[in-house]
């Protein structure tokens, strides 16, 4: 049994480390080619718009649970509200384009409809409901990161300091990054060279965001293993259709780690053992959408408060559309059935393997640092 658990969270390691490192490498991106000023007219602000807008925007990205959670915190740093944050949070690891397509090969249009549309929902949903929460203060990493930002326009420019950042004064600075002077030294230009930036992107990515996050990380994909390993499926076919099987599949769901791919063959078979289809949504997207890391690094990011709401939310829809399919079923004369014919393609053995042992390396930092300093 011990063999088999270890195993088990190696097996759940292995699946997760590509999609990791895309999110890491994601959230490095957006934290060093988008703006703060960008990213606030995409997903700032608070409101329908800025909630749609993320919804959207992170639907057809292919990240899991686990990577669009440093992904969700970048764009959070950047400059996102609270509501955006969360409905990027949901609609992305709920759908993909890469899914939609393993779900219409599975499970044929109906559900391949129904559940991008069920995920945006739920995404749409939950953050109005984070609307109504009272503001709060802003968090430690979200105070840091603006105090630490180079271009700050809420700040007066008073008299031109040699060591200012942002001053508009027609002044040649030596360390100005903002200044509209034109005479603008060759160590400047250097620094915002793409060579720059890409080490920027590597630095954030697998030092400053992985350090945050990879101690929850790694309770999650213990659990995960856990999970498989005295979790069979045969327990969970058991419990059939209604409303108590959608109640089962979101206790499940919630703490599980899965990708909205890798979730798509497990909903058919358990469609096969003869689930209900609104159980298999509630469980494609929950599984997803949630697992034990994404709590406590929400909490430290937005907060006790958008956390409770968020998992609220997510459960409610997640029923509320489980039961809209069931009832769409009987009144449509709908059919969602399952075809197991092939095993669709999965990643590659040595990319996953690759991509798990640089996760270790980068993750120990003694070891980072020993090899790459710069990374520190």
């Amino acid at each position: 049994m011990v063999a088999e658990l270890l195993n088990n969270i190696w097996l759940v390691f292995l699946d997760t480390a590509f999609w990791l490192l895309i999110g890491l490498l994601a959230a490095g991106i957006i934290k060093s080619f988008i703006s703060e000023d960008t990213m606030q007219r995409w997903v700032g602000g608070h409101g329908l718009g800025s909630i749609l807008r993320a919804a959207l925007f992170g639907a057809p990205l292919p990240l899991c649970s686990c990577g669009v959670l440093p992904a969700a915190i970048g764009i959070h740093r950047a400059g996102a509200s609270k509501e955006a944050t969360v409905s990027f949070l949901i609609s992305t690891p709920e759908t993909s384009v890469d899914s939609v397509a393993v779900t219409y090969a599975l499970m044929g249009p109906v559900m391949t409809v129904f559940r991008p549309v069920a995920a945006l929902v739920n995404a749409v949903g939950t953050g109005l409901l984070i609307t109504l929460l009272p503001d709060e203060e802003p968090s430690s990493k979200s105070v840091e990161a603006k105090a630490t930002s180079c271009c700050a326009t809420d700040k007066p420019v008073a008299e031109p300091v040699k060591a200012s950042c942002c001053t508009t004064k027609i002044e040649k600075i030596e360390s100005s990054c903002c200044s509209e002077n034109k005479e603008v030294s060759v160590d400047n230009k250097s620094e915002n060279s793409i060579s720059k930036k890409i080490w920027q992107v590597m630095s954030y990515a697998g030092a400053d965001l992985l350090d945050d996050i990879s101690q929850w990380m790694a309770i999650g994909i213990v659990l995960a293993g856990i999970m498989l390993t005295f979790i069979p499926p045969d327990w969970l076919a058991q419990w059939g259709g209604g409303l108590t099987a959608m109640l089962v599949m979101l206790v499940v769901g919630i703490p599980m780690y899965i990708c909205a791919v890798a979730s798509t063959p497990v909903a058919a078979g358990l469609l096969l053992a003869g689930v209900s289809p609104g159980a298999v949504l509630v469980f494609l997207l929950v599984g997803p959408a949630t697992n034990i890391a994404s709590f406590a690094l929400l909490k430290n990011e937005l907060g006790l408060k958008v956390t409770v709401v968020y998992l609220l939310g997510l459960s409610f829809f997640s029923l509320m559309m489980g039961l809209s399919l069931e009832w769409l079923l009987q009144t449509q004369q709908w059919q969602v059935e399952a075809n197991l014919g092939e095993a669709h393609a999965m990643l590659p053995d040595m990319l996953s393997w690759v991509s798990a042992l640089l996760l270790i390396f980068l993750a120990i930092k003694p070891l980072r640092r020993a090899v790459i300093p710069r990374l520190g």
